[in-house]
């Protein structure tokens, strides 16, 4: 997604980064960076809007309920494989293999 608009910073980079803003995972000055982005970039902010929106309600819905450990860890393989480049994995990770009878 892209405004159209030249920016320092690429849309693309911001939104590609978003949650590890949104999860105060950056360094300061990229913080800096995507603070000024969503200064000039209306797209990107309501993105922001939005995803900070949809994390708070989760949080608010789910904040207490524990997390089975083997869910985490499909979460978190898929979310590598997509900030990889490799996108999702052939099988679905969210399902169990079929077994057979």
């Amino acid at each position: 997604m892209s405004c159209g608009k030249a920016h320092e910073t690429d849309c693309s980079e911001v939104l590609g980064h978003l949650y590890e803003y949104l999860d105060d995972e950056m360094s300061a000055e990229s913080c800096a960076k995507f603070q000024e982005h969503f200064e000039e970039c209306q797209a990107c902010l309501e993105k922001y809007g939005l995803e900070q929106a949809v994390k708070k309600l989760v949080k608010r819905c789910c904040g207490s309920d524990d997390v089975p450990r083997d869910l985490r860890s499909k979460v978190m393989m898929r979310i590598e494989l997509i900030r990889a480049g490799r996108g999702a994995p052939e099988a679905d990770a969210f399902t169990e293999a079929p077994t057979a009878t």
